[in-house]
């Protein structure tokens, strides 16, 4: 992985963050910044796992890693918002 596929990673780990938030159901009471970083985590982890994989090359969009890039977020959203409930108690 080069540094371009870093900073893409951390770029889209952005927006993956959002998306993530969206897929996980019910309210998440998780701050903003907090959905960003674990989308940025999750985009390099899902574009990790996509090199490991052998599916980060392939022509057109990679929905593969996507899928796996959402789908850590969505984990990693749906784990830090129940640990804020746990916390409030």
């Amino acid at each position: 992985m080069e540094i371009n596929g870093i900073f893409t990673g951390i770029v889209f780990g952005l927006i993956i963050g959002m998306l993530g938030r969206a897929v996980v159901p019910g309210k998440q009471n998780i701050a903003l910044w907090a959905t960003l970083l674990v989308g940025v985590v999750a985009g390099l982890a899902g574009t990790f796992l996509a090199v490991a994989f052998g599916v980060d090359d392939t022509d057109g969009i990679d929905w593969i890693e996507l899928a796996l890039q959402v789908g850590l977020a969505a984990i990693g959203v749906a784990l830090v918002s129940g640990a804020g409930r746990r916390r409030r108690l």
